[in-house]
This record gives C-alpha cells, sequence and structure tokens, in this order.
C-alpha cells in the first residue's frame, strides 16, 4: 500500500485531497500533517512514497520543507501544491528537486494522473538502487569463508563513500574483483572504470599512459592524447600493481590526489579530474618503503581503506563453490553439458597447495573438464590435476 502524507494548513483542502485519492485507490493510505514542521516529523519517523506540500504555510512555507525532506529522505517525490500566485515559486520547486505541482483548487484528472506518475517514479528509483547493488556476473566473489564474508561487508560500507582503497594480496587472488565490486556498488558506477595494470607499462611510458601528452613532448609524441585519469573522470581507476610504478610517477599520481589535478606530459596546463582511486598489489609496500622503493606519502594517501584478499590455501573451504561456480561458467563458454565433480575429487582439491591461487584453480577445473570423464573422480584430479 502507497503511503502518501499530505502537508497543508486548510483542513479543507486537506479533507478534499484525502476524500479524492481515498476514494479513487484503495490501496492508497493518505496521511496528514498541518504544517511543515509536523510534516517533516512524520517523514523522520516513517517512510512515505509521495508527499503533497503545500507552498503557503506558516511557520515553515514549502520551499523550506522541499529542502528539508531532500535532505532527509532525497527518494520521495515531492508533488507542491501552489495557488494562483505561487506558479512562479512552484515552478522554482521543481529546479529544487520537486517532482511537480498541481494548482488549487486541484483538478481531479490533473491530480490523480501526478499522484500515479510520482509514485511510478519512486518505484524506478527504488529498482534502480537495487539494480546497483547487484555486481554483474562477470565479477562475481564466490564463498562464504570468513575472510571473503569480511571483504563482503567492508565493500558494503566503503562502497558508497570516495574512500581510496588499497586492496593487497598474492597474485590470482582476485584483487581486482574487489576492485569491480566497489566501483559498481558505488555511486560511480554510471561512470567508467579505467583498469591500469602499472607492471606491464613500461617506465619510460607510464607518465603517458596516466596522465597523457601533448604533441611534440616526446619522438613519438605525434598528437594530443588523453590519460587513463582523464578517462576515468567521474568514475574510478583501478591501479593494479602499484608497487611497480616509478618514483616519478608516484609523484605525479600524489598529485593527482592532493589536488584532483593533472598535467599532461610535455604541458604546464592543469586538468581537473574527479577521480575515485582504487589501488592494488601483490608487495609488501612497507617493505617497499623502507628500501626507498615507494612514497610513504603517496602510500598513506592510498590506504585510506586496506582491504587483505587471502590466498586460496588461507579459503580451502570455499574450493566446492568454486568448483561450482567454474564448472558451470566454464561448461557455458564452451557449450558443453555442465560436468559434476565427485565429493571425493572435491576433496582431493581442497588437499592441494594452490600457489596460482584462484586463476591456477580456474585452469585446473578447465582442464578437468576437457580431459575428464562424464563425472570428475579423484581419479581424473590425481592425473590431470597433478603440479
Amino acid at each position: 500500500m502507497a503511503r502518501i502524507l499530505i502537508i497543508e494548513d486548510e483542513a479543507a483542502i486537506r479533507r478534499v485531497l484525502v476524500k479524492i485519492l481515498s476514494e479513487e485507490n484503495s490501496k492508497y493510505e493518505v496521511l496528514e500533517a498541518e504544517d511543515g514542521l509536523v510534516g517533516i516529523e512524520k517523514i523522520k519517523g516513517e517512510d512515505y512514497d509521495l508527499v503533497l506540500c503545500d507552498i503557503k504555510m506558516p511557520k515553515m512555507d514549502g520551499v523550506e520543507v522541499l529542502e528539508a525532506i531532500k535532505k532527509i529522505k532525497p527518494e520521495i517525490p515531492i508533488v507542491m501544491i501552489s495557488g494562483h500566485g505561487d506558479l512562479d515559486t512552484a515552478v522554482n520547486t521543481m529546479r529544487l528537486g520537486a517532482f511537480d505541482y498541481i494548482s488549487k483548487p486541484p483538478d481531479l484528472n490533473r491530480l490523480l494522473n501526478t499522484v500515479r506518475n510520482a509514485l511510478d517514479r519512486k518505484e524506478l528509483v527504488i529498482e534502480n538502487k537495487m539494480l546497483k547493488k547487484k555486481v554483474s556476473k562477470n565479477y562475481e566473489m564466490i564463498g562464504e569463508s570468513k575472510a571473503i564474508s569480511d571483504i563482503k561487508n567492508i565493500i558494503e560500507k566503503v562502497a558508497a563513500t570516495d574512500a581510496r582503497v588499497l586492496i593487497t594480496g598474492p597474485n590470482g587472488t582476485g584483487k581486482e574483483l574487489v576492485a569491480h565490486w566497489i566501483h559498481q556498488k558505488s555511486d560511480r558506477s554510471k561512470g567508467a572504470m579505467i583498469e591500469v595494470n602499472c607492471a606491464a607499462i613500461p617506465g619510460e611510458l607510464i607518465e603517458s599512459e596516466l596522465f597523457g601528452h601533448v604533441k611534440g613532448a616526446f619522438t613519438s609524441a605525434n598528437k594530443d592524447r588523453a590519460g587513463k585519469f582523464e578517462a576515468a573522470n567521474g568514475g574510478t581507476i583501478f591501479l593494479d600493481e602499484i608497487g611497480d610504478m616509478s618514483l616519478s610517477a608516484q609523484a605525479k599520481v600524489l598529485r593527482a590526489l592532493q589536488e584532483n589535478r593533472i598535467q599532461r606530459v610535455g604541458s604546464d596546463k592543469d586538468i581537473k579530474v574527479d577521480v575515485r582511486v582504487i589501488a592494488a598489489t601483490n608487495k609488501d609496500l612497507k617493505k617497499e618503503i623502507a628500501e626507498n622503493k615507494f612514497r610513504e606519502d603517496l602510500y598513506h594517501r592510498l590506504a585510506v581503506i586496506l582491504v587483505k584478499v587471502p590466498a586460496l590455501n588461507d579459503r580451502r573451504e570455499d574450493i566446492p563453490l568454486l568448483v561450482t561456480y567454474f564448472s558451470k561458467k566454464i561448461s557455458k563458454e564452451q557449450g558443453s553439458p555442465i560436468k559434476n565433480f565427485s565429493a571425493k575429487a572435491i576433496k582431493q582439491l581442497q588437499q592441494y597447495d594452490w600457489t596460482g591461487n584462484i586463476r591456477e584453480l580456474r585452469n585446473v577445473i578447465e582442464r578437468l573438464i576437457i580431459l575428464g570423464g562424464d563425472e570428475i573422480s579423484e581419479e581424473d584430479v590425481k592425473l590431470f590435476a597433478a603440479k
């Protein structure tokens, strides 16, 4: 049942609105507030799907009520009720976030259509928020171990903020999955997530890759080129293997984090950027700092939130779930029937030393699906998963 709150100081108008809405749709629960202050207190204490609010009221006018509600519960659509002399103000409230306005005395069809449209919009907003909470199946984090549950809890808390995150852990553990989860659950999810593998880019090119360059900055710079920070503007940049970044590039990244500005290589012009930075490394950065290979000031800028992704050997209880997930995914990719793994086969897999972590496990499962029997047995594992 949709709950509608009418904030109106004139009792007669309130009665008319309550009568129209209640008689039109039995699924509307219509409640009243005689002024803005009472209305705001009701909204603080209860949930509403729609607010109808008069503009001219004593104690607190409708514009102030609108602004207050938008701060308390911004998802609630608000329809303003305007007298003839309030039309300019009513139009202005649309700029402040009101869904629509209706004039006094209310036209029946206009009122009902506006209410229906506003409630439909509320459902759409809720649906979009729920979709945002879902993460693409390409980046699922599979597991129910305490370590994985702890990581998921951290992500839920930090995703909605712009806090920088440093993800650590051995190669193949899925650090990039954590980065994608954070981005996709954030308010920046509509923006781009730009990934940069700092270890894969030659040291002399990393600054150009990150910050772009201007024509003539170096021998092969034939034209101006935007860098990854500009491409990620409004979204997220994921600096993978940041421990392999050169000290000179680190200095420029530090400046970008401090000032939200970058300079293309060969230019002295500042470019303002709005980018959330997530970094990852398989190195011990504190050891790198002690050896003067990583800047301590950059470390503290990046490590606002620390997420440590465990090795697969430290979460063996998740292997059965991972086996099921990968076997279904790989079978679908290959267009072949899904193969089951026997309990003994899974137990055998749990006993291996997974130095390559999740990445190695996936490769082994793919090998077993291709080479094993209709059901993967313990013997298949011993034969085809051997190191």
